[in-house]
């Protein structure tokens, strides 16, 4: 089972890096989810 976890996550690196549009998506979507977290630690 973590050997398919691993192996999941090493297409998906390599896929985002040969991807320069999913990749910026990716970073979106990421900011957009951490954006609340971040931003009340940030100012405290």
């Amino acid at each position: 089972m973590k050997k398919m976890a691993v192996a999941a996550l090493g297409i998906g690196a390599a896929f985002l890096m040969r991807n320069k549009n999913a990749r910026e998506k990716l970073m979106k979507q990421f900011e957009s989810l951490a954006g609340p977290f971040t931003s009340k630690n940030g100012s405290s």
